[in-house]
């Protein structure tokens, strides 16, 4: 072997190993910015059951920031139920549209974003599109059901117990946390 090819097989090896080593790092950062995201969209769901519902958004906002996409559409959509607790209606639809907007088998974050930006829009009193918003939830996940459906003539629901529509936000943030843990 000569001087010039043992330096090209010093160059290859240099390079292969940078090439293996790149992606396993890249994915510990990655993996690692899931974490963080995940741990501060944990916390905001936290502050949220706890009816801290100001502190829950900086902890949304802050987990959005770090740009996790696999996690953004589940976040917006919870930042929007958040913002429509807040009274911030125009934004809590902004956030919905964000969740809404993000292709993929996103069935859960898309229902409760569409079903958040109905209740944005009736606050608003735009009724006509909030029954489009809570149909189009409705249709993603049956167990939410419009607050502008006609009453049933037979409650589906015994008393002291609470309706699926209602339930749905907590059966969500469990739902969240145990993908998340």
């Amino acid at each position: 072997m000569t001087p010039h090819s043992t330096q090209h097989s010093r160059v290859f090896l240099v390079i292969l190993v940078v090439c293996l080593c790149i992606p396993a790092v890249c994915a510990a950062e990655e993996s690692e910015t899931f974490r963080t995201a995940g741990a501060l969209y944990t916390k905001s769901v936290d502050l949220a059951e706890a009816k801290n519902y100001s502190g829950a958004l900086a902890a949304a906002d802050a987990a959005l920031a770090y740009n996790e996409s696999s996690l953004t559409a589940i976040i917006q959509a919870h930042r929007s139920g958040l913002l429509v607790t807040l009274e911030r209606n125009d934004e809590a639809i902004a956030a919905a549209d964000a969740a809404i907007a993000i292709p993929g088998n996103l069935t859960v974050a898309h229902s409760v974003a569409y079903f958040n930006k109905g209740n944005a829009l009736l606050n608003l009193g735009r009724t006509a599109e909030a029954r489009q918003a809570f149909d189009k939830a409705h249709e993603l996940d049956t167990s939410l059901v419009s607050p502008l459906s006609p009453a049933p003539t037979k409650s589906p629901v015994s008393p002291g117990t609470v309706p699926a529509a209602a339930a749905c936000g907590a059966a969500l943030f469990l739902w969240q946390k145990k993908i998340l843990v």
